[in-house]
């Protein structure tokens, strides 16, 4: 389910390609037919939100969605443990959302909660698949 995040004057919901807002607004990456090139910020009423495109993951025009207030990150698919191939660009955009978290950051993903260490397992697993071995530490 994806997350919905409602205040005082309209609400937004959260899915891995598409944020629609209760008015009528749609926020996509350009590359799913939206205007968004990389940042996209507004309000609710009472709550900032920020929707980021940091570059393409498994399938390309992937959106961030971020609340502060409510120290809620969502990414989508672009967590996905069970992938079998791995673009370029997909660990720099893991490694980028890895900056936006804090110790009390909640990450939401289209396979559920994961959390700060578990994202970046994913993204040595990534850099793994991507430079044809695990990485060494």
């Amino acid at each position: 389910m994806p997350p919905v995040i409602v205040g005082v004057e309209r609400s937004l919901t959260y899915a891995p390609r598409e944020i629609t807002l209760s008015d009528g607004t749609r926020i996509a990456h350009a590359s799913q037919g939206g205007d968004l090139e990389a940042v996209w910020a507004g309000d609710l009423g009472d709550l900032y939100v920020e929707v980021l495109h940091v570059g393409d993951g498994p399938s390309g025009g992937e959106l961030i969605l971020v609340v502060p207030s409510q120290h809620l990150v969502a990414i989508g698919d672009l967590y996905d443990p069970a992938a079998t191939t791995v673009a370029p660009s997909w660990p720099v955009v893991i490694d980028l959302v890895l900056g936006l978290l804090t110790a009390d950051t909640v990450v939401h993903t289209s396979h559920g909660v994961v959390d700060r260490d578990r994202l970046e397992t994913f993204h040595q697993e990534l850099l793994g698949q991507l430079h044809g071995g695990a990485p060494r530490g």
